[in-house]
C-alpha cells in the first residue's frame, strides 16, 4: 500500500511540474524585502531540537519579518518550540491527500500569508514539502544542496558540512544573512 501512494504522489508531482511556471528571482533585492517566511520542520525529534538551537539566528537576520514553522504532518511540535516571535502551523491528516501531498483547501491557507522566502530544513525528501513548495512559484525556495535540486528549490546552498545537522542549519542561515546585507548590483542597460 505505501508503494501504491509514493507511486501516486509521485505522478502527481510529475504532473504538477508539467504546469509549473517558475518566476524570476533577484537576490538580494527579493531578500532585503522579506516580510513572511515560511520554514519546513524536519520529522524526527533529534533534528527539531537541532533546529530550536539555530531558530534565533534566523530570527536575527530577518528581525522585520514574520517567521512561520510548518511541522511535518502528523506530528506536534508545540511543546518543542517557544510560541514567542514564531507562528506554528501542524497540518493534520485532513490537510493530506490519499498520497500524502498537501491539499489545495490547505495550500490555499498557506497562500494568504503571501510567503516571500520558504526555508526549507529537511535533509530528506518530503512529498509533502515537495507540494508546497512547487505551489508557490514566486518565492525564494531554499534548502540543502543535494536533495531536492530545481525545480522545488530556486536557491540552493552547498554546506561543507556533511552529517552535522546543526552545523547545516547554521551556515545555510548564514548565507541568507550575508546575501541579505548585500548590496543589490545596479546595472546599466545601456553599457551592454
Amino acid at each position: 500500500m505505501v508503494g501504491i501512494k509514493k507511486f501516486a504522489a509521485g505522478l502527481k508531482l510529475r504532473l504538477s511540474l508539467k504546469k509549473y511556471q517558475p518566476a524570476e528571482i533577484r537576490i538580494p533585492y527579493d531578500m532585503q524585502n522579506t516580510r513572511n517566511i515560511l520554514v519546513c520542520l524536519p520529522p524526527g525529534q533529534r533534528e527539531l531540537t537541532v533546529v530550536k538551537q539555530v531558530l534565533p539566528d534566523l530570527s536575527q537576520v530577518f528581525g522585520d519579518a514574520e517567521i512561520y514553522l510548518m511541522a511535518s504532518p502528523g506530528s506536534s511540535v508545540h511543546g518543542i518550540f517557544p510560541h514567542k516571535g514564531f507562528r506554528i502551523l501542524t497540518p493534520s491528516k485532513d490537510h493530506l491527500t490519499w498520497s500524502g501531498l498537501a491539499r489545495r483547501k490547505y495550500l490555499g491557507v498557506l497562500h494568504q500569508n503571501k510567503y516571500d522566502l520558504i526555508l526549507d530544513l529537511n535533509l530528506d525528501s518530503s512529498n509533502f514539502v515537495k507540494s508546497v513548495l512547487l505551489s508557490f512559484p514566486r518565492a525564494i525556495r531554499v534548502g540543502s544542496a543535494g536533495n531536492l535540486g530545481a525545480p522545488y528549490y530556486n536557491f540552493e546552498i552547498k554546506s561543507r558540512y556533511l552529517r552535522d545537522e546543526k552545523s547545516i542549519y547554521r551556515s545555510i542561515i548564514e548565507m541568507l544573512g550575508s546575501l541579505k546585507v548585500q548590496m543589490p548590483t545596479k546595472t546599466d542597460s545601456n553599457l551592454n
